[in-house]
């Protein structure tokens, strides 16, 4: 959700604003995590200039051309998704109070008793949001702060002061940058639970909610923490913890680069992040072997005898992330023989779930700044129960707060509805199974290399279904544009799928999808076929003749009923040939594996008929690509 961008930099007072550029350019690295306003606050000798517009980018850049603001040496901007108070340009940040112009993300819980002090104070709010409210209840310490210090006051350390006065009041979440006309040179940032980046550069600095918004100008980057607050200027950083105690924070240099986030050819980033999974699985599963040939995760600060006795394993996660979580659950049961449950990271903590010192909790997220899996990851810990985190950024607040790490390698990914990251949060999932297997002595060391080269191969089969079936797949998305209703279908690994199919169709085209194991077809869902109804039916190998045999007789129970079946079956399986009307073939593969495989042709069938309807795949209508409030 919501987008931040700050920079700081030398004054250029000839040609184009440095500040203004990187602004801009990192609001547009932004778009894909969602929003419906745009606006950007820069200060300079001349003073504070706040420029915001409602909808896209677009808006804001027309009435930049209008307003010219004056050259600045520090700028902050912002996307926003709207929460208090409608998508408006009033509701749109910056939000200036007085001396400062502040950009936020996050909710702040107490506005309402800080909006009746504001207001007492004899401020006028002009709009509906909570972070206006903070703006002036910065403005007043700050000011009370100044006038204080007296003449000659250094602007910038009072500020500091405030912000870290004002934050310990707000009860909620926000990553907050602050500019003041009197400390032109200077951001004054805090954050808790909620994210803010630091991108260090040569006489210039950054701020980001994360690297995509200043990668193409540095690729050194350092964490904030959680209650710290920090002062940016070209020449240093300097970050505070919440007793004012300095902090040197930790820094890495980022693994990718600008060209990363561009379409390189793709019509959409969703097209481009399809055909980027076979690399996206091949990264995850590298450098997992070490110099004993024993399987090793990214950061494990967990004992392994605590890891032993584990006697449950809980996965929290959301929306594409829980689909996962549910393959998870089949292939960590049957390799450890340790019960999973699969939840709903926003339903965790309010049903009073049975976790103990022996329960692991797996945290998949791929922003790593899921509010509803941080409140999860938070509770478990409360219980007493370790976490571990699968996460796709690195320095994410579920990577800090967690026990130990899995690092999915998928790179960014731009566009809204999830593709590559699922398919490297699955294979991570392998890994983790894989390796508690190991650890706890369910399988010998040649049974888990048995696993790992199998999964080694499974990026070139995620290739062959791009290069062999994508083509017909994209067709039949078109053929189907005009029908207004699917049903997905799967049993075993194949039900997730399922559900992740029928997701990513709701996500993309805005048409009834709905995901089910197909052995619930009788006990209700089959009253919704009818003549014509598009079926999607993810078959088992033959090689698991129960399985297989189930299925096959669940195509031929909805074929009787009309409905239109579209089969995604093994190369080789003849038995599902007279039941189906359209055939889509993967290569054969172990069963617990197979999801790899059968759910890239449900993405590419989603996102083509979603073109073919003319809607926007990268962002869809009222999604963001990372929910950072609960």
């Amino acid at each position: 959700m919501c987008g931040i961008v700050g920079h700081v930099g030398p004054l250029n007072t000839t040609g184009s604003d440095r500040s203004l550029t990187v602004l801009l350019d990192g609001l547009s690295r932004l778009e894909y995590r969602g929003y419906d306003s745009a606006g950007v606050a820069l200060a300079g000798p001349a003073g504070l200039d706040v420029v915001k517009a409602a909808g896209k980018l677009a808006g804001l850049r027309e009435r930049l051309e209008e307003s010219s603001p004056a050259p600045a040496t520090a700028g902050i901007g912002h996307t926003r998704w709207a929460t208090h108070g409608g998508p408006t340009t009033a509701n749109a940040h910056p939000h200036r109070a007085g001396r400062v112009a502040v950009v936020h993300n996050g909710i702040i819980e107490n506005f309402r008793a800080l909006r009746e002090e504001v207001e007492a104070a004899g401020r006028e709010l002009v709009s509906d949001t909570d972070t206006e409210v903070v703006a002036h209840v910065l403005d007043l310490d700050y000011g009370q702060r100044l006038a204080l210090a007296g003449e000659g006051a250094d602007a910038t350390a009072v500020l500091v002061a405030s912000m870290r006065a004002v934050t310990a009041r707000l009860e909620g979440t926000f990553a907050l940058l602050a500019l003041s006309s009197d400390a032109p040179g200077t951001i004054v940032a805090a954050r808790r639970s909620s994210p803010l980046v630091i991108g260090l550069g040569e006489g210039e600095n950054f701020l980001g909610s994360d690297v995509a918004a200043f990668v193409a100008f540095t690729r050194r980057a350092a964490e904030v923490g959680d209650d710290q607050v920090l002062a940016l200027s070209a020449q240093e950083v300097r970050v505070w913890d919440r007793d004012g105690a300095a902090v040197e924070p930790a820094t890495w240099e980022v693994s990718w680069d600008a060209s990363a986030a561009v379409k390189g050819g793709y019509e959409t980033f969703m097209d481009k992040e399809i055909h980027e999974q076979p690399t996206a699985v091949a990264d995850t599963l590298l450098g997992r072997v070490d110099e004993h040939g024993e399987l090793q995760l990214d950061e494990m600060r967990i004992e392994p005898a605590v890891l032993r006795s584990v006697d449950k394993i809980i996965v929290v996660a959301c929306g594409t992330a829980a689909y996962a979580g549910h393959v998870a659950k089949y292939a960590i049961e049957h390799w450890c023989r340790v019960p999973v449950e699969v939840e709903l990271a926003h339903e965790f903590r309010y049903r009073d779930p049975v976790v103990s010192e022996k329960t692991l909790t797996v945290a998949i997220s791929q922003s790593g700044e899921t509010m509803d899996t941080i409140q999860a990851v938070r509770h478990a810990r409360e219980q007493g129960s370790k976490v571990l985190a699968i996460v796709n950024t690195y320095g994410s607040t579920i990577a800090r707060e967690a026990d130990a790490v899995l690092y999915t390698h998928a790179g960014p990914e731009v566009a809204v509805a999830s593709t590559k990251a699922f398919l490297a949060q699955i294979t991570a999932c392998y890994l983790l199974g894989l390796y508690l297997a190991q650890l706890r002595g369910n399988k010998w060391a040649d049974e888990v290399t048995d696993y790992l080269e199998r999964l080694a191969a499974m990026p070139a089969a995620i290739q062959r279904v791009l290069d062999e079936q994508a083509p017909q797949v994209r067709d039949l998305g078109a053929r189907l544009a005009q029908e207004s209703s699917f049903l997905f279908l799967g049993r075993h690994v194949g039900f997730p799928v399922a559900l992740e199919g029928a997701l990513k169709l709701k996500e993309l085209a805005y048409v009834h999808a709905e995901g089910f194991a197909a052995g619930e077809l009788k006990h209700g869902p089959i009253a919704l076929v009818e003549e014509g109804l598009p079926v999607f039916v993810i078959v088992p190998t033959p090689r698991r003749p129960v399985l297989h045999g189930k299925v096959i007789s669940n195509i031929q129970e909805i074929r009787a009923r009309g409905a239109r079946t579209i089969v995604i079956a093994e190369e080789g399986d003849s038995a599902v040939e007279p039941f189906a009307d359209h055939i889509i073939r993967v290569p054969a593969t172990p069963t617990l594996m197979m999801p790899l495989l059968t759910v890239v042709p449900l993405q590419v069938f989603a996102a083509a008929l979603a073109q073919a309807k003319g809607l926007d795949v990268d962002q869809p209508r009222n999604l963001a690509k990372s929910v950072t409030v609960e």
